[in-house]
């Protein structure tokens, strides 16, 4: 087993989701479309990825499209349609189904590549196009798996700017109608992503946009499965490492997030290498934990998840996202005393401010980065919590003591 810290992984370098996979395996073989959910960096794309190669073992069609960089819904249409055409049993049936507006929609054909680029002209144009090909997935046996990556930053994306924020209730609307047209057919959909779509659709107003979904949601790894990993992958390095280095690694983490499992692995890899050692010891993974992964090299890698959660709000509830962080990591606990301080404090520059706090909770408790504790809330991720610690230490004044709170 390699360490891949970042990339998705399958099949050989795949471990531990089998329970998973068997589960979401039946659901996709009885057509049930699935809304996979998970906190960051939790392996929902690796899964997805290794449910399409085993699927594709048995006659499947799998199509995985990453919208986070779409800008509009015919972008998404062209992306289903790219990624349907460079596979071999969907390609002629998408042929036969689109007929002369596929031939004349391919701008781009070489050995190397088919783009695939729609010429928008309307609402009507790109749904009539949209409809066309997921036709063809419907009708191609045993059947089609569709994965669309990310959706709810694309979602996001489109409500940031009023002028498209039609265009985002329209895109969601038209694909629950999509499901429903062809619920019983051989066409599964998947949908996922590193922000909540559940919170997101409820901030657009359309909660029942989802309900036909099956939600799915990838938990860490616990302390048994993370060491497991953990002595997979050195067994397959040339560092010596035993129980307490792993232990260490895991209290250091205090969540079993596979991205982190793994690039805390590989970090302490290359710090053996650098110091000369053959043998790791739990000081060495202290000394890595806070020089690197706590340290401008592992600045990127925790900043994650604070772009992906300003992605997924708008800029006052994201202010209040991270007072509400700020105040758990240098207090230990967002308690209900700060929350009350906290609402008198924005209460005169947002009106909505209660409001605005429960959207911000109801986001950092769907994407795990808060858990409920006695009296509040706090940071369920231990490396998170220290990161933030850092960051805010000195510079975060507790609720509490704000200028003009009442005691």
């Amino acid at each position: 087993m390699k360490t891949r810290a970042g990339a998705p992984v399958t099949g050989a370098d795949f471990f531990n989701r089998d329970a998973e996979l068997r589960l979401l395996e039946a659901k996709v073989r009885s057509g049930t479309h699935v809304l996979l959910a998970g906190q960051r960096r939790m392996g929902k794309t690796s899964v997805a990825k290794e449910l399409g190669r085993r699927l594709q073992e048995d006659g499947w069609e799998f199509l995985f499209v990453d919208v986070e960089d779409a800008a509009s819904p015919p972008d998404v249409i062209r992306d289903i349609a790219k990624a349907a055409s460079s596979v071999s049993g969907v390609s002629s049936r998408l042929a036969d189904a689109l007929g002369r507006w596929f031939k004349d929609n391919i701008e781009e054909l070489n050995a190397h590549e088919i783009g695939v680029k729609i010429r928008a002209a309307g609402d009507y144009d790109w749904r009539q196009r949209g409809e066309a090909l997921i036709q063809a997935c419907a009708d191609h046996e045993p059947g089609v798996l569709l994965v669309v990556d990310e959706l709810p930053i694309f979602l996001s994306r489109l409500l940031a700017q009023e002028e498209d924020a039609k265009q985002a209730r329209l895109f969601l609307r038209w694909l629950r109608s999509l499901r429903q047209q062809h619920a019983a057919s051989s066409f599964v959909l998947v949908v996922s992503g590193s922000i909540g779509m559940a919170p997101l659709v409820a901030r657009m107003g359309l909660p029942d946009s989802i309900n036909d979904l099956y939600t799915f949601r990838l938990n860490p790894w616990d302390r048994e499965h993370s060491i497991e990993c953990l002595k997979r992958l050195a067994e397959h390095s040339e560092i010596e490492a035993d129980n307490a280095v792993f232990d260490a690694i895991y209290d250091a983490l205090g969540l079993g997030v596979p991205h982190f499992v793994q690039s805390f692995f590989a970090r302490l890899q290359d710090f053996a290498v650098m110091n000369g050692l053959t043998r790791l010891t739990a000081e060495d993974v202290r000394t890595v934990y806070e020089n690197e992964l706590l340290g401008p090299a592992g600045h990127l890698s925790l900043l994650h998840y604070e772009n992906r959660l300003k992605e997924a709000l708008d800029e006052d509830t994201y202010r209040i996202a991270m007072e509400i962080q700020a105040e758990a990591a240098t207090e230990g606990v967002f308690s209900t005393s700060a929350r009350r301080y906290l609402q008198h404090t924005y209460s005169r520059v947002m009106p909505d401010v209660r409001n605005r706090i429960d959207e911000a909770l109801d986001v950092l408790m769907h994407d795990g980065h808060l858990e409920e504790a006695d009296g509040g809330h706090r940071l369920a991720f231990r490396l998170l919590a220290d990161w933030l610690h850092t960051r805010f230490h000195g510079h975060h004044t507790p609720l509490r003591k704000r200028k003009g709170t009442p005691q």
